[in-house]
C-alpha cells in the first residue's frame, strides 16, 4: 500500500484521518507543522503528501512550492471549505489535487488511488510510436518522459497525464468536465480550476512563451486542445 505523509496542525483530523488510512493498510507519517513535514519528506520517502494548507510556520502552500522545487511528489491538499483563494494559491504552487474538510475516509483514500492511478500514464495506442517528436517537445509513452530542446522536464503526475492524454488525440477539443474525468477521474460535475491551474503551470514548462502556447491551446467557451502550431 502506499506510504502517505500527513502534515496537518489540527490534532483531531490528524489523529482521525492517520487512523482511517491505517485502517486500510497504509503507513502513514504524520507532522503537525511545515517545518516537520518538510524533515519528514526526506526521512519517510512517502509515496503521496496529504497537505494542509493552513499551517503555522511555515504554511501549506510554501511546503508544496518547496516540495515541488525538488521532486514531482504527488500532492493532495486539505482545505477548509470555502477557501476559494488558498486553493487557487494551492494549486498554482503544484498541488495535484485537493479536498474539502471535513471528508469521510474513504474520499480520500479513493482520491488517493486516483491521483497515485495518474503515475500510470497512458501508453502508446496500437501501431503508435512510444516516442512522439512535435518540434523541441519529445514525449515518451513509454519512459514517461517529456523533453524540450533535449533537456528532461520535471512534471507534476497531473501534469504529465494532462499533457499525454491531450496529445494522444492532437486537435481534438476537450472540454474541461471531461478532463477531470479522464485526468483527475472526477465523475461529478468537478472544479474547473483543477484544469486551468494545471494547464498554466503545464505552459510554464513547456510553452516559448506561456502567454501565447504553441502546444496547448485555448478554445475559449469549449475547452483545450493539443496542437503544436
Amino acid at each position: 500500500m502506499p506510504r502517505v505523509l500527513l502534515i496537518e496542525d489540527d490534532l483531531s483530523v490528524r489523529e482521525g484521518v492517520a487512523l482511517g488510512l491505517r485502517r486500510r493498510g497504509h503507513e502513514v507519517r504524520t507532522a503537525a507543522t511545515g517545518e516537520d513535514g518538510l524533515a519528514a519528506v526526506d526521512e519517510f520517502h512517502p509515496d503521496l503528501l496529504l497537505l494542509d494548507l493552513m499551517l503555522p510556520g511555515v504554511n501549506g502552500v510554501e511546503v508544496c512550492r518547496r516540495v515541488r522545487e525538488r521532486s514531482q511528489l504527488p500532492i493532495i491538499m486539505l482545505t477548509a471549505r470555502g477557501d476559494d483563494f488558498d486553493i487557487v494559491i494551492g494549486l498554482e504552487a503544484g498541488a495535484d489535487d485537493y479536498i474539502v474538510k471535513p471528508a469521510r475516509t474513504e474520499v480520500i483514500e479513493a482520491r488517493i488511488r486516483a491521483v497515485l492511478r495518474r503515475l500510470d500514464a497512458p501508453g502508446p495506442g496500437p501501431g503508435r510510436s512510444a516516442v512522439e517528436a512535435h518540434g523541441e517537445l519529445v514525449l515518451d509513452r513509454a519512459g514517461l518522459t517529456v523533453s524540450k530542446a533535449g533537456r528532461v522536464l520535471a512534471l507534476a503526475p497531473s501534469e504529465l497525464r494532462l499533457l499525454l492524454h491531450l496529445s494522444a488525440a492532437p486537435e481534438q477539443v476537450f472540454s474541461r468536465q471531461q478532463l477531470l474525468e479522464h485526468v483527475w477521474e472526477h465523475s461529478y460535475h468537478g472544479d474547473a480550476r483543477l484544469v486551468d491551474a494545471c494547464v498554466r503551470r503545464l505552459r510554464n514548462k513547456i510553452e516559448d512563451v506561456p502567454g501565447s502556447p504553441r502546444y496547448i491551446q485555448t478554445l475559449r467557451g469549449f475547452g483545450y486542445r493539443f496542437g503544436p502550431l
